[in-house]
């Protein structure tokens, strides 16, 4: 006769119990098996981003700091910032960000009330026409917009010609530059912001919304005294957002001065970053100004984050 005894787990699951006092073996942890199947799915990722993303940054910032450069430690900040091309390129920057920012938020938050209060059916295909910009970017959405400008190719050629836009070197010249490449980054990128913020706005309480209008709000007080103080967090964020792509303008000043020669290679910092490390064979030089643009992002980062009061719970609002 089998002296086995049979036993349950916690779980309920049978074990058989062996003489002598052996304990019994107990069946293989799923959770370490998923433990070790999720790590397998990730391996890929922490390899491109060791390769790719650690790796460059680690050594983006030797560099900067000049540790392989003979020439002393601060050469690479001295060289970049006493450049005769950065106090232009920062100014260049400056006055992008300046224009192109209040424009991106001004309208995106007009455009998302605009579909906020409009019926369901109408929203979805305005919704629809608002991100069909956004489908070309980059390189593509430059070209497009260059041959928009041209009087002599545009459809809106005659329009451009009654302003007294006669010929592209009208419009495409280092005075206008800046508005062109403002009004790009506005038509590529407000359809995804628009859906971002009109997403927010439908969380709003309908409860809320309804007590503003026993209280006689009318729609534009109930616009910037309830559902803008609401949005706050998002348009924190797509400040954020907005201002680190905005202060990395490379592909517009750079394909455009490569197809109407306007600008130069050093009309943004990124461009002037790449003149150094490629034209010039000075990497030094280039990763101290990408360091010097991380430590502007963060900077500006935190201060929205905290004079925002993005952390704040809602109990603390």
């Amino acid at each position: 006769m089998s002296t086995e005894v049979l036993r349950t787990t916690p779980r309920g699951e049978p074990v058989t119990a062996r003489p002598g006092g052996a304990r019994p073996a107990r069946p293989a942890s799923p959770r370490g098996a998923r433990r070790r199947f999720g790590l397998l799915l990730i391996a890929p990722y922490l390899v491109l981003l060791l390769l790719f993303g650690i790796g460059p940054v680690a050594f983006a910032f030797v560099s900067a700091l000049g540790l392989s450069d003979v020439r002393g430690v601060l050469s690479p900040f001295a060289r970049a910032i006493g450049d005769f091309r950065f106090l232009p390129a920062l100014t260049n920057v400056a006055i992008y960000l300046a224009i192109s920012l209040p424009l991106m938020i001004v309208g995106v938050v007009a455009l998302s009330l605009l579909v906020d209060t409009l019926r369901r059916r109408w929203a979805a295909p305005l919704l629809l026409v608002y991100t069909l910009p956004g489908a070309i970017t980059g390189a593509a959405a430059v070209m497009l917009w260059y041959f928009m400008l041209q009087p002599a190719l545009s459809p809106f050629g005659p329009a451009l010609r009654a302003m007294g836009f006669e010929r592209g070197p009208d419009i495409f010249n280092n005075s206008f530059l800046v508005w062109i490449f403002a009004l790009m980054a506005f038509a590529v990128g407000f359809g995804q912001w628009v859906l971002v913020v009109t997403g927010a706005l439908k969380s709003v309480s309908e409860e809320l919304l309804e007590a503003a209008r026993i209280d006689g709000c009318s729609a534009w007080q109930t616009a910037v005294h309830v559902k803008l103080p609401l949005m706050r967090r998002t348009l924190l964020f797509m400040l954020i957002l907005a201002f680190a792509s905005g202060i990395q303008i490379f592909v517009e000043p750079q394909i455009l001065h490569s197809v109407a020669g306007v600008g130069s290679t050093s009309w943004s910092l990124n461009q002037l970053g790449m003149t150094y490390a490629f034209l010039n064979g000075d990497f030094g030089s280039a990763a101290a100004l990408s360091m010097l643009l991380f430590a502007v992002c963060l900077v500006v980062a935190v201060f929205v984050l905290v004079r925002g009061r993005f952390l704040d719970t809602e109990h603390e609002q």
